[in-house]
Parts: structure tokens; C-alpha cells; sequence
């Protein structure tokens, strides 16, 4: 299980993840192939090549045969390079980028749970038919970001709609106030949020805070969980 145990992904994947993956095992007995199955896991620090490097050692030196979750997904691009020159498995669970299984996908690599195309058919298709035509995007400045954007205008273009802007911002940013005042000025019917975890909390905050709703945009989350909407509401 390579995850992230200790970053804003660590809510939705981390150690809840690992312990889902040796609760499965035990449900299966233990044995795969009359092969006992071992579950170790890393950190990779939200970081591509910690993330390369963690897995290149365990193909090559601990016989690893399979790596799961690999949430961040420049970090789930690097591993499936990694894992398509050994022939190995990876199996992504929190990586959404839709290019794992497009342009850099991989005989070895699979992708479960979701990913940008489909939560871009989710949101983007229903905010445009119900009205919001001119989108301003704020997108997370990563693989993640620029897929989630892509697949979401390929969308709203599909159902009339127009994007008429974008910014990108550095991921774990504390401040989007030039951000969100560019998307204000923008005069869009919809600003659509292309990141997650805190960078997704700390946008929806403080676009209240500049009253981009209260000017009659709408905020529109392309990537939101659970956890996201509880920090949310205790504030």
C-alpha cells in the first residue's frame, strides 16, 4: 500500500486504506495461489519521486508483486512508469487522473473507485444543464488539476457551455485570494473548483469570504468527500 499517511489525502486513503487492505486479505484467508499474502506500506509524502523511488525498490529489492491506493496523482503517473518496465501490477484507488487509463495507461495498471472523466460527468453536466453556461475554473497547478479541468470542459462544451477562464494555483496553498478575485472578476455563472482535499476546504472558504455567492455565483465542486464537507461545517 503506498499512500498518504500523514498528508490531506490521509483522510480519504492513509491508514484507513492500509487496514482495508489487510482486513481483505484476512477475508480471503491469507493466501492467494497457495502464495501468503503480506501487507507492507509507505508514505510517499504527496511527492512523485518519493513516491517513484518507494516503488522502484520494492519491485526490484523486496520482491513486491502488486502496489495499491497511490493516492496524488503525478505520484500514481510516476508508479505506473515504474511498474510498466518491471511488468508489475498497480492498482490505483485515489489517483483520478482520467490519463491512467488514457494516454499513459499501462497493460499492468488499473484503476478502480473514480477518476476525472467520471466525476467531471457528474457535476459539470449538471451545473450546465441547469443553467450555469460560463465557467471560470480554479485548478490545483498538477497532473490532477490539469485532468479534472480538461475533462470538465470537454463536458460543459458538450452541454452549451463555455469556459471563458482559468487559474491555477500551487497545491497546499494557504491564500487564493488573487485566485478567487480573478474568478470574481471574471463575471462567470459558475467557478468550478478543480482541486480537493485542504486546497478544496480552504477555496470554498474563502470564496465566501470575497462573497462570490453572495454576488450570485455558484461554486461548483468537481472533486468533494465527506470529510471535506465535516471540516466545512465545523467552521
Amino acid at each position: 500500500m503506498l499512500t498518504d499517511l500523514s498528508g490531506p489525502d490521509s483522510d480519504m486513503a492513509g491508514a484507513g486504506s492500509v487496514l482495508a487492505a489487510q482486513m481483505a486479505v484476512e477475508d480471503a484467508g491469507g493466501v492467494a495461489g497457495g502464495r501468503q499474502v503480506d501487507v507492507i506500506s509507505a508514505d510517499h509524502q504527496r511527492k512523485a519521486d518519493i513516491a517513484s523511488a518507494l516503488a522502484s525498490r520494492w519491485f526490484d529489492n523486496e520482491n513486491v508483486d502488486a502496489i495499491l491506493d497511490v493516492p496524488l496523482s503525478s505520484a500514481g503517473l510516476a508508479v505506473q512508469e515504474v511498474a510498466r518496465q518491471r511488468s508489475k501490477v498497480v492498482m490505483f484507488s485515489t489517483s483520478a487522473t482520467s490519463d491512467l487509463t488514457g494516454k499513459a495507461c499501462s497493460p499492468t495498471g488499473f484503476h478502480w473507485t473514480y477518476d476525472t472523466t467520471a466525476v467531471a460527468n457528474g457535476t459539470a453536466a449538471a451545473v450546465t444543464k441547469a443553467g450555469g453556461k460560463k465557467w471560470f475554473f480554479v485548478a490545483a497547478d498538477y497532473a490532477f488539476g490539469h485532468a479534472l479541468q480538461r475533462d470538465a470542459t470537454a463536458v460543459i462544451e458538450k452541454n452549451g457551455g463555455q469556459v471563458i477562464g482559468n487559474v491555477r494555483h500551487p497545491v497546499a496553498a494557504a491564500d487564493f485570494a488573487s485566485f478567487l478575485l480573478q474568478a470574481q472578476a471574471s463575471k462567470a455563472d459558475v467557478v468550478g473548483l478543480a482541486n480537493s482535499a485542504t486546497d478544496f476546504i480552504n477555496s470554498v472558504r474563502q470564496s465566501n469570504e470575497f462573497g462570490l455567492q453572495q454576488g450570485g455565483q455558484k461554486v461548483a465542486a468537481l472533486l468533494a468527500f465527506l470529510t471535506d464537507i465535516h471540516s466545512l461545517a465545523s467552521t
